[in-house]
């Protein structure tokens, strides 16, 4: 490799960070501002894509600034390994920043211009992290991220946003973080006692590491326990990956950031360079360490799909989804061969392009049709035969289908196990048997998604399908239900955005037992009973005095507040705010004259009276069921995944992640 001093990795982090300014300067013009949005998302993709040819040919691009302490600088590097994670991350702001115009206007959302201010500011510290030359530069880019992004958390403001983005910071920056700067605290002491101090990268790790490592391995492999929890943190590993899911109520397009091109994929990356260029593979298979990487991920990729299989809100199982996904590439990184780490490192494209596609789904359905919940969704690939279509292609890569990204990832993956196994230890087995349980999974918990849509109606389907057990469920009608309250909702159907809900048969007469005849828990929650062995489901679920409806439905989504107070209302008597639904009268009002080619926008989850409306034949493929700013980022982002799946070295990541493999393993290991 050939280190040249070039101003293009400092230009594509400062990019975005200008147009941050410009951004907020024009709020007062949306259409100016956005085209400040999407120039600067294409400024900053050609300056790095205009680097890596040069990369591909051996050259490195370094920018240099200021030297803190011996061995310690602010350094960039466009490496191979920063080059993947920029490159993609820079080409898909590009569709997310499309995205976001469709999905922002469509609700109307409430601070437009701090949402892509805070945007832009988040991959500019992105690229920062793709680009870091040492583990101090990785360490401050990385806590900005978590600033960054926390008004994207909490953008709606409710006090689960809130809540929400005070545990993301507690979760990534002030736990992460830390754990990051105490291992590169010890990472540079432990260099500093064979020679001179450093935490700079290197390809295939860190000389005076390995040789400290072989001198006090206990040392080595604490430090290595920092770095890589530290940053799993970002990544999701269990059990520190509770932020992630509650993370859920932002905007669809932020869960696409958080979940596909920023957040989590930058602790994947962090992983990825202590692994490869802190410790390098052979140290890490030496002292042991990798082995437990790979079985912690496995634990996480088992536990976190189990728990989707319960989720009945669909950007909740598309969230543990993600933690499930993400373990791959950690178990991928423990994997000590070739074909291990380049399947680990293949996934990071694969799974952005597969997993940013399945939210562009869900975001596309909310905008639409107001629907969250699987359960409700019967019948809605008439609706949106396009985008169910999309979903449908990226759920089968997520299950490693051929012909999809997913499946060429994990492949690489289970060969590395197997042969990890033959050649080193029998736990590879276990491994590739744990990705082989995961896919199975995967099926498992999307197919209900696309079975529910394009296979069942609305006058008759499984309530519930592989949401609770016992399995199975009633058959219901939606359609009836709709009809029967006139297609209008008060504020308790509207719960349904908070895990709450239910409709209840017109002319059935309820029983709501007292507030003291209630049993209360020690945290003041009522949490029904949830035995449904003796219960009739012809009569309605039962009620208590909150006015909510006890949701035997999603017993593991349910957890009914009581506070002593009236529907509607806090223990303090102010209104109560429903997370994700700030659409007042006005708004709505507003909302139906811009969409009123389109009946059922006015219904606010589930098919509306009489059923959605059927878009077929020419009118899918133009598009009718939704706007082109949001249906060509879906669209763009399955065909890069299928493209992944049927040539990826075409694309050039696969080209580009063998150069990282053999740079770093130079011979050692399994290799082809």
């Amino acid at each position: 490799m050939t280190e040249l001093a070039d101003p293009r990795p400092i230009f594509a982090v400062l990019v975005s960070f200008v147009a941050t300014g410009f951004i907020i300067a024009t709020y007062r013009w949306p259409d100016v501002r956005e085209g400040v949005t999407i120039l600067a998302a294409l400024a900053k993709f050609g300056a790095v894509a205009s680097m890596l040819p040069g990369v591909l040919g051996g050259t490195v691009y370094v920018t240099n600034f200021v030297t803190f302490l011996p061995g310690i600088e602010f350094t960039l590097r466009a490496d191979p390994l920063g080059m993947l994670f920029a490159f993609l991350a820079s080409g898909l702001w590009i569709v997310t920043s499309l995205y976001s115009i469709g999905y922002m206007r469509g609700l109307d959302e409430p601070n437009q211009t701090r949402y892509f201010a805070a945007f832009a500011l988040s991959l500019s510290t992105t690229m920062g992290i793709a680009f870091a030359g040492n583990l101090v530069t990785i360490f401050v880019f990385y806590e900005l991220l978590s600033i960054a992004t926390y008004p994207l958390v909490a953008h709606d403001e409710t006090e689960e946003a809130r809540s929400a983005g005070r545990k993301y910071l507690a979760y990534t920056m002030f736990g992460g973080g830390v754990l990051v700067l105490a291992g590169t605290v010890l990472i540079y002491w432990l260099t500093g006692l064979v020679g001179e101090p450093t935490v700079s990268f290197s390809a295939g790790g860190i000389d005076a590491l390995a040789t400290a490592a072989s001198t006090d391995p206990l040392m080595a492999k604490i430090a290595f326990v920092l770095l890589a929890v530290g940053f799993g943190v970002k990544a999701g590993m269990m059990p520190l990956h509770q932020w992630l899911p509650e993370a859920m109520v932002a905007p669809t397009p932020v869960s696409g950031l958080l979940h596909a091109v920023a957040v989590v994929k930058s602790g994947a990356f962090g992983v990825s360079r202590v692994v490869l260029d802190v410790f390098g593979p052979e140290i890490v298979f030496d002292l042991g360490v990798g082995l437990w990487l790979s079985v912690a991920a496995a634990f996480t990729l088992t536990a976190a799909s189990v728990i989707a299989l319960r989720k009945d809100h669909l950007k909740q199982r598309l969230a543990y989804s993600t933690v499930s996904q993400l373990s791959y590439i950690l178990l991928g990184l423990g994997l000590f061969g070739w074909y291990g780490l380049v399947g680990a490192l293949l996934h990071i494209p694969a799974h952005a392009f597969m997993k940013l596609t399945l939210f562009f789904c869900a975001g596309s359905i909310h905008v639409e049709t107001h629907t969250d919940y699987i359960s409700e969704m019967a019948g809605i690939g008439k609706r949106m035969p396009v985008t169910m279509g999309a979903f449908t292609v990226a759920a089968a890569g997520m299950a490693g289908i051929p012909l999809v990204a997913g499946f060429v990832s994990k492949y690489y993956m289970l060969i590395g196990g197997v042969q990890m196994g033959a050649a080193f230890s029998p736990v590879g087995y276990y491994l590739a048997g744990a990705l082989l349980l995961s896919g199975v999974l995967n099926i498992a918990y999307f197919w209900p998604v696309v079975y529910t849509a394009f296979f069942e109606s609305e006058e008759a389907h499984d309530a519930k399908p592989l949401v609770d057990f016992p399995l199975g469920g009633r058959t219901t009608s939606t359609v009836e239900s709709a009809r029967a309250d006139g297609g209008e909702r008060d504020d308790h159907d509207d719960d349904r955005a908070e895990g709450r809900g239910d409709h209840a048969d017109e002319g059935v007469e309820e029983t709501i037992p007292d507030a003291e005849d209630v049993a209360l828990e020690e945290d003041g929650v009522v949490r029904p009973d949830f035995d449904v062995r003796d219960r009739d489901f012809s009569e309605p679920a039962e009620r208590i005095d909150t006015g909510d409806y006890a949701v035997d439905m999603k017993p593991s989504d349910a957890d009914v507040r009581f506070e002593g107070s009236s529907p509607g209302t806090t223990a303090d008597g102010e209104p109560e705010a429903h997370a994700g639904h700030d659409h007042d009268e006005q708004h709505d009002e507003q909302y139906d004259e811009q969409h009123d080619e389109h009946a059922d926008h006015d219904h606010h989850g589930g098919p509306p009276p009489g059923g959605w409306t059927s878009i077929r034949g020419l009118d899918a493929l133009l598009g009718r069921e939704t706007t082109w700013f949001m249906l060509a980022p879906i669209l763009t982002a399955m065909m890069l995944a299928v493209l992944v799946g049927i040539v990826p070295t075409e694309t050039g990541f696969l080209e580009l992640i063998e150069l990282i493999v053999e740079t770093r393993l130079e011979g050692a290991g399994v290799s082809p």
